[in-house]
């Protein structure tokens, strides 16, 4: 049965190797309970940026000696890993989700369906398969949780589970207003479509803002199946069936 994980982390901004520094530990602890996934949130590695000037000044192109460095930290052995970052492409940015393999990039995801203030970012359009443990799976990021096509369209691909990388850290009002319901929505996207799902998201407070997560895992009936505690960094790592 394979092993999936997902980190409940604490926000890193503007500070890529910490942020990195942070992620191996977490890989390592991966890798140690014998996972074959690993899921990181939304924009972890530079933050969840949505001020344009400073969204592309942290901007990673895929091609790029300063993306190819942190490629050459990572392990060369341990889980898939899929990974929230800003993305830059032919002037365009993107908030993608890489996944990784052994320190090699294996493909992106970029997010399709954006909230009002991502404007500085481009819609993607494409929904990739992937593979890991046997398990072949797709991505969704955060907002697209909230249209069944997004979920749909990694069904049609095949797959079996549905990857939710998420950054949750909104002013407490809202995030208060959506503390319970994150979970009831990603529950319809697994009736729809049959899919399992594994959620990773930022946990902390930060000027006036909080965030809980959840970080969970849910069955093709919706039913919250294993989640971590909403106020704390951790691994969640569950074997699925």
């Amino acid at each position: 049965m394979p092993r999936i994980a997902a980190a409940q982390t604490p926000e890193f901004r503007e500070d890529v190797d910490a942020a990195l520094t942070y992620a191996l530990a977490v890989i390592a602890d991966a890798q140690a309970q014998g996972a074959e996934l690993l899921v990181f949130p939304e924009g972890y590695l530079q933050g969840y940026l949505t001020d344009e000037p400073r969204a592309r000044r942290h901007a990673l192109n895929l091609s790029s000696p300063e993306f190819a460095a942190i490629l050459v930290r990572l392990p060369t052995a341990g889980p898939t890993i899929v990974l929230g970052l800003i993305e830059e492409e032919h002037g365009h940015l993107f908030n993608t989700a890489v996944v990784l393999r052994h320190g090699k990039l294996v493909g992106r995801y970029r997010k399709t369906h954006l909230l009002a203030g991502e404007t500085c970012f481009t819609p993607g359009t494409d929904t990739p398969a992937f593979e890991a443990g046997g398990v072949r799976f797709g991505v969704n990021i955060c907002y697209d949780t909230n249209f069944p096509g997004a979920a749909q369209a990694v069904a049609d691909t095949g797959g079996a589970l549905l990857v939710c990388a998420a950054n949750n850290m909104m002013k407490r009002p809202t995030a208060e207003h959506w503390r319970d319901r994150h979970n009831p929505a990603r529950a319809d996207r697994c009736r729809e479509t049959g899919l399992w799902l594994i959620s990773s998201d930022v946990t902390g407070e930060r000027e006036g803002r909080i965030a809980w997560g959840p970080t969970a895992v849910l069955n093709p009936e919706g039913e919250v199946v294993a989640q971590l505690p909403l106020d704390q960094p951790g691994l969640l790592v569950f074997e699925m069936p």
